[in-house]
């Protein structure tokens, strides 16, 4: 949980690189990827990511810059490094308004989905809510042959290039 709004501010940073390290990785001919027809495809899941960053600050009063349209109802756009650009944006957006705050918002309480949440939770859930849709999308890449990148470590792949030797799976 976050305490101090620099805290989140050093955890968002990183958290941002490793997801445009991941969106990178996907080429348009393998943003179609998914599960099952009724789950959603790697382009997709990027675009939530996207929205996200402006609906989920918005619960805080954040106004968030670089995204037009409604959350959740606007449809992706058609290339992965249009929606990369636009998670640049929001993310960046995100940040600059958080930036705005001071630690005692992080302790208010805000209407989060029918619940009350402080500050510190919201934007807590807001980068665990982008790990966990990072991780749905590494095994889409991984079921569609793409080399996934290492995020908190090396990626299989990334083993010998960081000196070691891969582990058995």
């Amino acid at each position: 949980m976050f305490r101090h709004i620099a805290d989140f501010k050093t955890i968002w940073q990183q958290e941002v690189a490793h997801t445009l390290h991941v969106f990178e990785a996907i080429p348009d001919a393998a943003s179609h990827q998914a599960v099952t027809p009724e789950h959603r495809n790697l382009r997709r899941i990027a675009w939530h990511l996207v929205e996200t960053c402006v609906e989920m600050p918005h619960n805080m009063g954040l106004e968030i810059k670089g995204f037009t349209g409604e959350p959740f109802k606007t449809q992706p756009p058609p290339t992965m490094k249009e929606i990369r650009d636009a998670y640049a944006a929001v993310s960046a957006s995100v940040l600059a308004e958080v930036e705005q705050l001071n630690d005692m918002a992080l302790a208010m309480n805000y209407p989060f989905y029918g619940m009350t949440w402080t500050g510190a939770f919201g934007l807590y859930v807001l980068v665990t809510h982008q790990t966990h849709h990072r991780g749905q999308m590494t095994v889409l890449m991984r079921q569609a042959g793409l080399k996934v990148p290492g995020t908190y470590g090396p990626a299989k792949e990334e083993w010998g290039a960081w000196g070691m030797e891969t582990p058995i799976v």
